[in-house]
């Protein structure tokens, strides 16, 4: 699983950017905010569900 959301995490937000034909460093810059904002997506999922499970 976490290979599968890591490659998502990764080839989703770079392809869409590509597919705009923008600028390597702005596509670098947005692909690197995107998977920062599911990692942090992510993070806060987890947490929560410990929060649940342990209640």
């Amino acid at each position: 699983m976490n290979v599968f959301v890591t490659a998502l995490l990764l080839i989703l937000p770079i392809s869409a950017l590509a597919a705009r034909r923008l600028p390597l460093s702005s596509v670098v810059k947005m692909a690197l905010m995107w998977i920062a904002i599911f990692a942090v997506l992510i993070a806060v999922v987890m947490l929560w569900q410990q929060g649940v499970g342990s209640t």
